[in-house]
């Protein structure tokens, strides 16, 4: 990585493509049934999949498009597309089926490990922020850059536990309808960092659209 500001947007990508405030809902939802005990292990299951989940794209993202043949700048243009399409879910304050798919919603009612599947994948860590930690994980030129890469994919997780945590109160105060305000704009600054990421891949695949 060149410049602290690739750092910078990397923290407010990965925060923005998570959305933990989205997944206070759905949370509420799926562990209502729950003692509050079993409702505290749900929510440090999923900080602990979507830290597993970030650290592991971090670490192997490299490895796994080679082993498929694939380049950064196809990948870019590739997972800029989907999350913009996470972004025009975001806009329009529902979760992208590209996150989570109806079905799931439902069979987690009868799941006992609903912090693994649906909360922490693919509902929280899903393809568009293991896209996001791949893109990223292949900017950084230097074991600082990717250890710096993982510190923040620690700091992602223990927000999402956070949020979790406290996802009764947050509810309360904010209301569906906060919490769709806050979804929309976030949704906006998630449609910008799609728009980069193709925008980046695009100039490295057609050099001369820059030219000009």
């Amino acid at each position: 990585m060149e410049h602290w500001s690739d750092y910078v947007r990397f923290v407010t990508a990965i925060l923005v493509v998570l959305n933990p405030l989205g997944a206070v809902p759905v949370y509420l939802g799926v562990t209502g049934g729950l003692t509050p005990l079993r409702r505290n292990r749900a929510a440090m299951a999923a900080a602990m999949t979507v830290a597993i989940v970030l650290m592991t794209s971090v670490l192997s993202g490299e490895w796994v498009l080679r082993a498929f043949g694939i380049n950064v700048p196809c990948f870019q243009v590739g997972g800029g597309i989907l999350i913009l399409l996470m972004a025009v879910s975001m806009l329009h304050a529902r979760s992208s089926r590209t996150r989570q798919t109806p079905e799931e919603t439902r069979a987690a009612a009868d799941q006992d490990s609903v912090g693994l599947v649906p909360l922490g994948t693919p509902l929280l860590a899903g393809p568009g922020s293991i896209s996001t930690a791949i893109i990223y994980a292949n900017k950084a030129s230097t074991w600082r850059d990717t250890c710096f890469l993982v510190a923040i994919s620690l700091l992602a997780a223990i927000c999402v536990w956070i949020v979790l945590r406290m996802a009764q109160p947050i509810g309360e105060v904010l209301g569906r309808t906060g919490i769709n305000i806050l979804t929309r704009l976030m949704g906006l600054i998630l449609a910008a960092v799609a728009v980069k990421f193709m925008t980046d891949g695009l100039l490295q695949l057609m050099p001369h659209l820059g030219a000009g």
